[in-house]
């Protein structure tokens, strides 16, 4: 857990003059879930959903299972639970601007280069809430963050931090 702490501290401060927050994500160790989250917050990060049912996420395949990003916000809107959040993944601006005209609250700029994230910042009309996210790493996060996003999701956080080198000597 040391190592999580360690390595969320490091995404932390290369971002520090920055409004965006480090966030981890569900991919965690199984049976370590609830740990390596705190490991994450014990280096500055946060944490996003805790699990599949924490805030309902649109990706891709169910875009595309549902015919497009409307039609999978309608199926969503009429079955879930009341105040639910929902948060709807895209690759493209074309789909950022759909779920723009959509009036989504929360959307994932999925693998996004920072030239594409800041166009979608800079046609975020409706303040949607912005998560960058996928194959972030320490040398793209403060360019990343430089874009204006809110948050950055970052998985390998807690399922590919180094384990911290600790040892005792005895003088």
């Amino acid at each position: 857990m040391s190592g999580i702490a360690s390595e969320t501290n490091k995404y932390v401060k290369s971002i520090a003059n920055t409004k965006a927050r480090i966030l981890s994500t569900r991919k965690t160790t199984p049976g370590l879930r609830a740990i390596e989250k705190y490991a994450v917050r014990c280096g500055g990060g946060y944490n996003h959903r805790y699990g599949l049912d924490y805030g309902i996420l649109i990706k891709d395949n169910h875009i595309k299972a549902a015919g497009g990003i409307e039609k999978a916000l309608k199926i969503i809107k009429n079955n879930k639970p009341y105040m639910t959040d929902i948060e709807v993944e895209v690759d493209t601006i074309e789909q950022f601007l759909e779920c723009q005209r959509l009036d989504v609250r929360y959307i994932l700029l999925d693998n996004m280069s920072p030239q594409y994230i800041s166009e979608c910042i800079k046609n975020n009309k409706n303040g949607a809430v912005l998560e960058a996210s996928g194959g972030i790493n320490l040398s793209t996060v403060s360019d990343i963050a430089q874009t204006g996003v809110d948050f950055i999701s970052v998985g390998r956080l807690t399922h590919s931090s180094p384990s911290l080198d600790l040892s005792l000597h005895i003088l």
